[in-house]
């Protein structure tokens, strides 16, 4: 079992919020902060999960998996690592494919894991079904969340699990001390507009529950967890989680502003860095109890009898 990295790179949080489709070129500065910020956002999600890999019961289990949006291909090769130490004796088949828009994974992964670039929003050609489907922070990846999520049912086998993350907005408060008109609440509202406004809506998790089960998926489970913006909490893993969140959308500010502010809302550069220096302020005040909303939604095919 995957688990958290002892000393991670303070880096970037929610994984890539629209960066396949509208993120930075990948050789830029901003492009090199948001792989970091990927890496350090697979460090929050083994925080949230007590290093495992998944909530679903495929989280250790599955033989042929599927990584969509794998980014720096981390999860997809934890994943293989996981396979390879306690399956590949008993399953030489066991396989995990990452599939994203960019090559930015490494060359160096275990011999059960493989990257391929491409759309997985065109036909998929890929000859055998899955057993488990993972997509994390895809949103903003896709034009039409509900056919992606159909498109993942139809290519797993019966039994097969589908698993997404992605981090509902805006961004609240249980306290009313983030209120909406604080920058950070502003530049979520934003954000949704903005994809909207580029034909990528952003703003599905609080329907990934209905959506799956329109899908055909069945024994459907929504859980949502608490991403703290720094380390108000007060309970041990929480401030931890804030601690992490922080240093990810603290890194994270200026390639979101930029690449979505400039192209979904027509704002100019220095506006968007008036917005994410406010945001910041704001981030960094433990006086604010934010917290990001990161919803996990998964459900299962139904066995061959029931389709």
């Amino acid at each position: 079992m995957s688990s958290p990295r002892e000393d991670p790179a303070p880096g970037p949080s929610g994984e890539h919020l629209v960066a396949d489709t509208f993120g930075p070129d990948e050789d830029s500065a901003v492009g090199v902060q948001e792989r970091d910020r990927l890496d350090i956002s697979h460090h929050l999600m083994l925080l949230t999960l007590d290093s495992k890999l998944a909530l679903c019961p495929k989280n250790e289990t599955a033989k042929r998996v599927l990584d969509l949006g794998t980014g720096t291909g981390i999860w997809a090769i934890d994943y293989a690592s996981q396979l390879t130490s306690f399956e590949a004796d008993a399953h030489p088949e066991a396989q995990v494919i990452g599939v994203d828009l960019s090559p930015i994974q490494p060359n160096f992964v275990p011999p059960n894991c493989q990257f391929e670039v491409d759309d997985v929003e065109k036909e998929w050609t890929w000859s055998n079904k899955f057993d488990f489907i993972y997509a994390r922070n895809t949103g903003g990846s896709f034009a039409d969340h509900q056919g992606m999520i159909q498109k993942c049912f139809d290519n797993l086998e019966p039994g097969g699990y589908l698993e997404m993350w992605d981090t509902g907005l805006p961004v609240t408060s249980d306290d009313g001390t983030l209120t909406e008109e604080h920058n950070l609440v502003k530049m979520c509202y934003m954000t949704v507009e903005a994809a909207r406004n580029l034909g990528r809506p952003i703003d599905h998790t609080k329907k990934y529950k209905s959506m799956f089960e329109q899908a055909g998926f069945e024994d459907v489970h929504l859980q949502v967890f608490k991403w703290p913006s720094n380390q108000w909490p007060k309970d041990k893993k929480h401030k931890t989680l804030g601690l992490w969140n922080l240093a990810n959308m603290d890194r994270g500010l200026e390639g979101l502003t930029l690449f979505l502010f400039t192209r979904g809302l027509g704002m100019s550069q220095d506006e968007c860095f008036a917005y994410a220096a406010g945001a910041r302020k704001e981030l960094k005040n433990p006086r604010i109890h934010a917290y990001w909303p990161m919803h996990c939604c998964y459900g299962r095919k139904p066995s061959l009898d029931k389709v």
